[in-house]
């Protein structure tokens, strides 16, 4: 697998202590710090630069892995050819929980958006870690209904709204993962019409179209939010 080649074990000489570094995930955040040691002692580091594939879907890698630092994209290739993006993985969140805790074939793919530090922890070694403390297995299973409960969204985006709508929906997330009004236009338009379930030329026109409204306008490299009540009545549609 292409990722193999280009992953770089991390010199942790330096570093953030690892257990530091497993708190910031958001699932592990209440666990004891004999816990953090614990997962902190198996978890490997490693680096990888922009547009890696990490994990291929439909193949066997039964790791967790969380991030560090930088950005991974989760996404699965349909069967027209066309890539579905399910979500952008930033730092202190997790990805391919399912094929680690379930033991099968990845779901999605993952690839590096940015220039990321990962660590990866063994299906093994989390089978072995969740049998010595409860609280942990349960904060995994924690992880998997909050990825469940973000599925379902995702659905009824897909079914419920037009183009427009799930366009809508989609930059008042991204302000509200930045805590502004101004999106970075970090998602080409390409990738707004992977995450959307649709193609970028339908993304390019419900843009102008809300450009045109007035309820956004866009500022070089950003998207900025003119009217954030409009466009939450356009995410509604």
């Amino acid at each position: 697998m292409a990722s193999k080649s280009f992953a770089t074990l991390t010199d942790q000489i330096g570093r953030t202590a690892p257990n530091v570094i497993v708190r910031r995930v958001i699932y592990f955040q209440d666990q004891s710090d004999e816990v953090l040691a614990a997962l902190a002692a198996v978890a490997v580091c490693l680096q990888y630069p922009a547009a890696v594939m990490i994990l291929m879907q439909d193949e066997p890698a039964t790791s967790l892995y969380y991030v560090e630092k930088g950005e991974v994209k989760i996404s699965r290739l349909l069967r027209d050819g066309r890539e579905h993006v399910f979500h952008i993985v930033r730092a202190g969140e997790t990805f391919n929980d399912v094929a680690a805790l379930d033991g099968g074939l990845n779901p999605a793919t993952a690839i590096t958006r940015t220039d990321v530090v990962v660590w990866r922890i063994s299906r093994c070694d989390l089978q072995r870690l969740t049998s010595l403390y409860p609280s942990l297995a349960w904060a995994l299973i924690e992880s998997i209904a909050r990825r469940a409960r973000h599925l379902v969204g995702v659905v009824e985006n897909l079914a419920g709204r037009n183009v427009r709508g799930r366009l809508a929906h989609l930059l008042l997330a991204e302000a509200r993962r930045y805590e502004t009004t101004a999106v970075p236009r970090m998602l080409t338009q390409e990738e707004m019409a992977s995450r959307l379930g649709t193609v970028r030329e339908m993304v390019g026109r419900a843009l102008r179209g809300l450009a045109a409204d007035g309820i956004i306008k866009f500022d070089r490299h950003r998207i900025m939010i003119l009217d954030s009540d409009r466009l939450e009545k356009e995410a509604e549609v």
